[in-house]
């Protein structure tokens, strides 16, 4: 698109499935109403005998209302969860993919894939022998199948790709597909994230890390971002897409328009496999080049959905951030939220799900809150909208996103001003 004016993009469709609930709406509804999606884990046969029995699972979600029966026996969980919400998405959108299948694509992350897959066909292959295993281990097992059911399902044909950067991957999702349609590879992306990683090997694994929360007595209350008593995260299920659009193309349907998609920055800290850079160097420059490709300064943000994972670390490290970037006095008038106490830490669906909250917070002019923050820690000095939400008029909001490994992603969301 060298020598044109750089193509527009709009969210015109949205569709997830969270602890919260079964639909975008209900999601969006139980966060501004102070909910939590935690609870006891259900899906782990003998959990009473790990250090964390708790999670945000995704409640009474069946497969067999969005997914042929057949299939969805050939696809792990988090294929099919995503399937809805692209499917809740597309039909949000209005969108006529088969009118124009090779303009339309689809850039869907997962941060783990299919593990629950992997740990069933091990335990098969240990129990009855490598000649009972299916022939849809493998295709079950592989990260980029979430992306692959969602073309094959709905009949995308433009670009296809899968990220699996961590808990930044679904913001990348979301950047990669901004990208191609500013660079006129496709007209429509559903981009988005899934994880459905509440198994035995994962629950354990990071909790043998020291990553997750351990209050087994108190699960609505153990996921508190920015609170000086938080001791970790808690695992989440979810998926989300969103679709988005290059405007003429919308205009030119009738699509309703939620909101513009403005910019989009990433960097890396080649720093340490879980701590995030301690400068903040890194993660505050791809904050920058966010709002660098968005056309704006720091000045003009009035609103961040922060990953805010609920770690000592990590929400301590995440204040000095956007401190850096929009300055002392600016980050101080700027609300914050941590949805994260509300969902759970949804891995590499979390970027997906908390663009869909932004979103949600400049369409409705409602900030959502971050649950449990009653004991304030004096590394975390910022507005954190603590435990009820707020009306505020949001005209650009930043999502944030870090992960494991050093992967910083930003997006920049605006209201539409046609």
């Amino acid at each position: 698109m060298s020598g044109t004016t750089r193509r527009r993009v709009v969210i015109t469709g949205i569709g997830a499935l969270t602890s919260l609930g079964l639909t975008a709406e209900e999601s969006w509804q139980g966060l501004i109403a102070g909910k939590s999606g935690a609870g006891p884990i259900t899906m782990i046969p003998e959990i009473e005998k790990y250090a964390v029995k708790f999670a945000c699972e995704l409640k009474g979600f069946d497969p067999t209302d969005w997914i042929d029966r057949k299939e969805a026996r050939r696809m792990d969980r988090f294929a099919q969860i995503v399937i809805a919400a692209a499917r809740m998405a597309e039909t949000d959108s209005g969108i006529d993919i088969a009118a124009e299948p090779d303009r339309v694509g689809a850039s869907i992350a997962t941060g783990i894939g299919g593990i629950k897959s992997f740990q069933d066909s091990y335990d098969m292959l240990l129990e009855r022998g490598a000649d009972r295993l299916t022939p849809f281990a493998i295709p079950s097992i592989i990260p980029n199948m979430g992306a692959a059911w969602v073309s094959m399902t709905l009949g995308t044909q433009g670009p296809l790709s899968a990220q699996c950067t961590a808990c930044a991957a679904s913001n990348m999702a979301i950047g990669d597909g901004l990208d191609a349609i500013r660079l006129g590879r496709a007209d429509v992306m559903l981009c988005g994230g899934t994880e459905a990683a509440i198994t035995a090997v994962s629950v354990a694994g990071f909790a043998a890390m020291r990553a997750l929360s351990r209050r087994n007595d108190d699960p609505t209350r153990a996921s508190r971002p920015f609170d000086a008593d938080r001791d970790g995260f808690v695992m989440g299920e979810a998926a989300a897409v969103l679709v988005l659009e290059e405007l003429e193309h919308a205009k030119a349907r009738g699509a309703r328009i939620y909101a513009e998609l403005l910019g989009y920055g990433v960097s890396s800290d080649a720093n340490h496999i879980t701590d995030p850079d301690p400068t903040g160097a890194n993660p505050a420059r791809a904050i920058r080049m966010s709002l660098a490709d968005a056309g704006i300064g720091p000045g003009d943000v009035d609103y961040i959905n922060a990953h805010a994972t609920s770690t000592p670390v990590g929400d301590s490290s995440e204040t000095r951030v956007i401190k850096q970037v929009l300055g002392e006095e600016h980050a101080h008038q700027v609300p914050v939220s941590g949805t994260k106490g509300a969902t759970g830490h949804c891995l590499g669906a979390a970027g997906a799900v908390e663009a869909m909250f932004a979103v949600r917070a400049i369409t409705d002019g409602v900030l959502p809150p971050t649950i449990n923050l009653d004991t304030p820690d004096p590394s975390c000095d910022l507005d954190y909208v603590p435990n009820v939400a707020r009306k505020a008029d949001v005209r650009v909001a930043l999502s944030n996103s870090f992960g494991f490994g050093g992967h910083n992603a930003c997006i920049v969301l605006g209201r539409y001003e046609g």
